[in-house]
């Protein structure tokens, strides 16, 4: 199965939700959206952002949800609605359907690299003498950086280099030998949106026996994500990306038969327990992936992170995909013309797209004054342009313009 092939059949396995928006398909400039999704997202009203890979725009419904919260805390019982125990628990759940686990496998943790450390110090890598932990270059910055420490521990990495900015499954596999513990990958790019086969690496680990950490934070809310079907073993994910949440809060995937075992726990908290007896120093320990998870969460972001999904299940992700492809060619088209060298291969089915820039500062200073917001890495001479449900064809048209140095005539 193709990458596109998997993605047409996993969307009715990442989002059951029947979406309330239909799909338009009159033309190659139609709208997938109304213009009231547009609306629900004040702050892109002001400005052409392309940046959502970076920080998601605020939703209305994750303000509102916010706001229901801070209500009550500020006001008392009576104002607005508490995110207790059960919206938690439910939270869970919600999260777990997106990716295909139960909610028993999904923790709360703070961010991505807060869940990609718990795994990695679970798993106790860098005691393991011997062994080697297999990545590529087009992982996340806190991973290689983590990785890099490791290996000053003794742990053997090895890192497979991208060919034309895409990770090739054969070269995932001349690296991956008996001796892998753990296989990592950003699932979904932020270099360039590339997304790894993710079922060709994980065949090839588990049949050399290796565990694999998928970073999902690019990918869940954006693309299908199916950890049982892809084979995933562990993953994380913050809440501010294409979950239209904010920042401080994520959640750990474990699977249920490595909970415990493969995975123990390696911190402590109220959270791992119920039923506590002070007198008798004497618990019970709760079920499932919370034995991962410490203290309180912050109910406030939590809240946020739920209106998010429920956003995102009424969008469809078919709907977001159909959408975001239509912005995503225009750029992979129109912006070559004009000297943008394409780092990400034409055939990505994600929402993310890079260019090699030829003098990054000209480059920040034209969308600035273009008022557009993208992501200019200067030590890399690139630029990432990302589009999300309430981007249209006329942010396209100020963006193609504004980077063809035509700032001028369209103020």
């Amino acid at each position: 199965m193709n990458r596109r092939e998997f993605l047409v059949g996993a969307g009715s396995l990442a989002i059951a939700a029947k979406p309330l928006f239909a799909a338009a398909q009159t033309s190659s400039r139609s709208a997938i959206f109304p213009a009231s999704v547009r609306a629900d997202f004040p702050s892109v009203l002001k400005e052409t952002y392309l940046n959502s890979a970076s920080m998601h725009p605020v939703g209305t419904f994750a303000a509102e949800a916010i706001k229901k919260v801070v209500d009550y805390r500020l006001l008392g019982a009576g104002n607005g609605a508490d995110f207790n125990a059960r919206a938690q628990e439910d939270l869970k759940a919600k999260f777990g359907a997106m990716i295909n686990a139960k909610a028993t496998e999904i923790a709360y943790t703070a961010n991505t690299t807060d869940g990609e450390n718990i795994v990695v110090m679970g798993l106790e890598l860098a005691k393991q003498k011997g062994s080697n932990i297999v990545i590529d270059e087009l992982h996340f910055t806190s991973s290689l950086y983590m990785y890099k420490e490791l290996e000053k521990k003794g742990v053997q990495l090895r890192i497979v280099k991208h060919k034309n900015w895409a990770i090739d499954p054969e070269d995932m596999a001349k690296a991956i030998d008996k001796n892998t513990r753990l296989v990592s990958m950003a699932m979904v790019s932020n270099v360039n949106g590339f997304m790894h086969d993710v079922k060709a690496v994980t065949s090839i680990a588990h049949a050399r026996g290796a565990h694999v950490f998928a970073d999902i934070i690019q990918a869940v809310g954006a693309v299908p994500v199916d950890v049982k079907a892809l084979g995933i073993d562990f993953a994380s994910s913050g809440t501010y990306k294409w979950l239209m949440g904010e920042r401080g809060i994520g959640f750990l995937y474990v699977r249920e038969d490595l909970q415990g075992t493969v995975l123990p726990t390696t911190r402590y908290g109220h959270r791992q327990v119920s039923n506590f007896n002070r007198a008798q120093l004497t618990w019970e320990p709760m079920p499932g992936a919370a034995r991962y998870e410490t203290g309180g969460i912050p109910v406030i972001m939590a809240a946020a992170v739920n209106a998010g999904i429920d956003y995102v299940n009424k969008c469809g992700l078919t709907n977001i995909r159909m959408h975001a492809q239509q912005l995503t060619d225009r750029l992979q088209k129109e912006l070559p013309p004009l000297g943008y060298k394409p780092l990400t291969p034409i055939d990505t089915q994600t929402p993310i797209v890079a260019f090699e820039v030829k003098d990054a500062a000209a480059t920040t200073k034209m969308l600035q004054a273009g008022h557009v917001a993208g992501t200019v890495i200067a030590n890399e001479n690139r630029i990432r342009l990302a589009v999300s449900v309430f981007n249209t064809h006329e942010d396209i048209d100020r963006a193609v313009a504004v980077l063809g140095g035509k700032t001028s005539s369209i103020l």
